[in-house]
């Protein structure tokens, strides 16, 4: 299977799991709290909303994902979404992984 596949597979497991945290209020709040362990931010997002996010994942070390659109997210995950974090440490170690074997291709 390829990666990008696996890595949207995945989401929706953590959806199911719920071990996922969306809406930024939550999420900033989660990160500050260092409860996202691994963060889905839409390429398509917008520009002042992407750096907030990176520069607060950057600053509490959350691995970023950005490689899909909103509408991909969503799909994967169900609900409308342009930003999701994963709460679930072990899950977020699985994504990084499979995150960077996609880079690698």
């Amino acid at each position: 299977m390829e990666n990008k596949q696996a890595i949207l597979n995945f989401l929706g497991i953590a959806r199911r799991a719920s071990k996922i945290v969306s809406g930024q209020d939550k999420l900033l709040s989660e990160i500050r709290n260092s409860k996202v362990h691994f963060l889905f931010i839409a390429s398509d997002t917008g520009e002042s909303t992407k750096k907030k996010f990176t520069d607060k994942s950057n600053y509490y070390h959350v691995p970023v994902n950005n490689m899909y659109t909103k509408e991909v997210l969503s799909n994967a995950i169900g609900m409308k979404r342009t930003i999701v974090g994963i709460s679930d440490r072990g899950m977020a170690k699985k994504l990084v992984e499979l995150t960077n074997n996609t880079k690698g291709e």
